[in-house]
């Protein structure tokens, strides 16, 4: 499908945001019937933000754009969590020191107390 109703769809397909989608009829339908939020969260512990997060962040305006409803999640259970180098691999829960390892009071590694 390519022939988008929506403005929601049909921005984002425009600006190339659109590789493969799961059911495009429905999100589409869902885009012309009501307002569609989209969120991204992001690891509190990071030093920095990425290409990526860029790209994720461009994302969520051009939803904005068209009307709907943007979401930015960042600490809470993300930051317990971090981000795993091996997408295959189950988070290991950090412990609160180790979940602010840019602060300049922890060096981001446990001391084994």
């Amino acid at each position: 499908m390519n022939a988008y109703k929506s403005d929601l769809l049909r921005l984002l397909d425009e600006r190339g945001y659109i590789h493969q989608l799961t059911d495009a009829e429905g999100l589409d339908a869902l885009a012309l019937r009501q307002i569609v939020p989209g969120y991204v969260g992001f690891d509190a512990t990071a030093p920095s933000l990425h290409v990526g997060s860029l790209v994720q962040i461009m994302m969520l305006r051009r939803l904005q754009q068209a009307g709907h409803k943007p979401i930015v999640l960042m600490g809470g259970g993300t930051s317990k969590i971090g981000d795993p180098s091996f997408k295959d691999e189950a988070r290991k829960l950090l412990t609160p020191r180790r979940s602010t390892p840019t602060s300049p009071r922890s060096s981001g590694c446990s001391s084994g107390s």
